[in-house]
């Protein structure tokens, strides 16, 4: 017998609640790039001193500044400020689909889409560049604080089955992140990267779904009901809803990957069963692309 969507929710939860913060994993995940394979990484392209930040593992000693360090137990190295720091403007989708997994074991694509883009917060902002929301709730800023603030904010749920892109905030040429399954009606994505596209924005889409919505592995009695809800339809014979199902959904994706070519953005589709980190290596390396491009 299946599981509903309520008792794979409800699994998912209680399993979620054993895992570290959400803060401390997106560090570890992003700890474990490299930073120098970056192209956007220039040190030394600045002259004004911006702040200490703690040595990252991995990185040279001689990068040490030896008398802040001998205050206190730690390693400090000296930032200083880019010339020409970019800004990055990040939506996660956190609507009610986000919380869906395929299986009890498995992260939900809401948890996925907040590592990714925490993580990607992290190595942007150690960088020197300002990173914010593009909702307006969060002004792009640089600093370590920044990170905190984000995490906060990307920590809370919304009630509605589905959301949309939110564009309120955007800033002229600025690097634009949309995470999301991209589940809802996909107008409101064109319109949003419309907006994007018309203050000489670049972006990617990042699409996160579960295995089990590209297979569709459903046969006999199933009911399909929504994280929310609120959508609710019961098939005595599943497997005949596939071939639909999977046609509408290629669909889809073809939209978001023809509305990238159209708009100079880029598209991935990030399965919840790979490493987070091959995503968080597409999406740092794509958006050095676009800045190379802007």
């Amino acid at each position: 017998m299946s599981l509903s969507a309520h008792d794979i929710r409800n699994t998912a939860e209680r399993d979620a609640a054993h895992l570290p913060g959400l803060l401390l994993r997106a560090q570890h995940l992003a700890n474990g790039v490299l930073l120098g394979e970056h192209g956007r990484r220039r040190p030394g392209s600045g002259d004004d001193f911006w702040q200490y930040r703690p040595l990252y593992d991995g990185e040279s000693h001689r990068m040490i500044d030896w008398r802040q360090s001998a205050r206190g137990d730690d390693h400090f190295v000296r930032q200083h400020e880019m010339k020409n720091a970019q800004t990055a403007q990040l939506w996660v989708d956190q609507g009610a689909s986000m919380r869906f997994t395929g299986h009890a074991e498995r992260v939900t694509k809401s948890d996925r889409a907040r590592i990714i883009a925490l993580s990607l917060s992290i190595l942007l902002l150690r960088n020197g560049e300002r990173v914010g929301l593009s909702d307006g709730t969060l002004a792009p800023r640089r600093g370590g604080q920044q990170v905190e603030h984000l995490s906060h904010r990307l920590e809370t749920d919304q009630t509605q089955d589905y959301a949309a892109p939110e564009t309120g905030a955007l800033m002229p040429n600025a690097r634009v992140v949309f995470i999301s399954d991209f589940m809802a009606p996909v107008e409101p994505v064109k319109t949003a990267v419309g907006r994007a596209a018309d203050r000489n924005a670049t972006g990617v889409l990042l699409q996160v779904l579960d295995p089990i919505e590209l297979q569709f592995p459903f046969t006999g009695r199933t009911i399909f009901e929504s994280i929310g809800g609120k959508l609710r339809h019961e098939s005595l014979k599943a497997s005949d809803l596939k071939a639909g199902y999977l046609e509408r959904l290629e669909i889809r994706r073809a939209s978001l990957r023809d509305l990238c070519q159209q708009t100079g953005w880029q598209y991935h589709c990030h399965m919840t069963d790979r490493s987070a980190q091959s995503a968080l290596l597409w999406l740092y390396h794509a958006l050095g692309e676009g800045a190379q491009r802007s």
